[in-house]
């Protein structure tokens, strides 16, 4: 997914005079590297100097958002995500990525909103489905959780995860049926939390 975020970042700095634009440049390809280095907080510090040099690529943003939220440094994310959004409004990334900043700091309100807005721009995105699920769960609205979980997997059969988090909402509707049946799709899928919950709820 970042890969992509590169690739849009050289075409965006074209515009900029050729000595910005290799410094720029520079630095965020460093970024990436410390990135992959398992160097965030030097990653930060080199989106940083990027951003200094030329505000003005969401991306940057972003991808700075990402690290920051890594490190638990959630307000200093969602800051970066609102500056991604404020340059790229159909930013559904930065949508989603705000969502769960927003999420980790009990804003369940502000996170539903982002996340909704994220399916006005992609409604095919299941990431987002999953995360709004997740906020569902947590406020106790497990149909709406259970819909979004539904929508997940309808479009990535695969997503083992949401087979298991839509387990979890069934079993607190009392539908044991259903959360046995989820449950072993998950784990069919390798998620091993699974196997626990079938031999909890499942009788095996």
């Amino acid at each position: 997914m970042r890969q992509r975020y590169i690739l849009f970042f050289f075409a965006l700095i074209s515009i900029l005079p050729s000595n910005a634009q290799s410094t720029a440049k520079d630095y965020f390809m460093s970024a990436i590297q410390r990135e992959k280095d398992g160097d965030k907080p030097g990653a930060i510090l080199d989106y940083t100097k990027s951003i200094n040099l030329d505000a003005t690529h969401y991306q940057t943003f972003n991808n700075r958002g990402i690290l920051k939220n890594d490190l638990q440094d959630y307000k200093g994310a969602l800051e970066d995500y609102s500056k991604a959004i404020a340059l790229n409004p159909s930013f559904v990334d930065a949508y989603n990525n705000r969502g769960n900043a927003k999420s980790k700091l009990k804003d369940f309100k502000g996170a539903l909103k982002d996340y909704t807005k994220a399916l006005e721009l992609d409604a095919k995105n299941p990431h987002v489905y999953y995360n709004r699920g997740n906020v569902y769960f947590d406020l106790k609205k497990y149909n709406e959780a259970v819909k979004d979980f539904s929508k997940t997997v309808a479009i990535n059969p695969e997503y083992a995860r949401a087979f298991f988090n839509r387990a979890n909402c069934k079993i607190m509707l009392k539908d044991k049926s259903g959360a046995c049946s989820d449950y072993r799709k998950a784990e069919k899928l390798g998620y091993q939390k699974a196997t626990a919950e079938i031999k909890k709820h499942c009788g095996k």
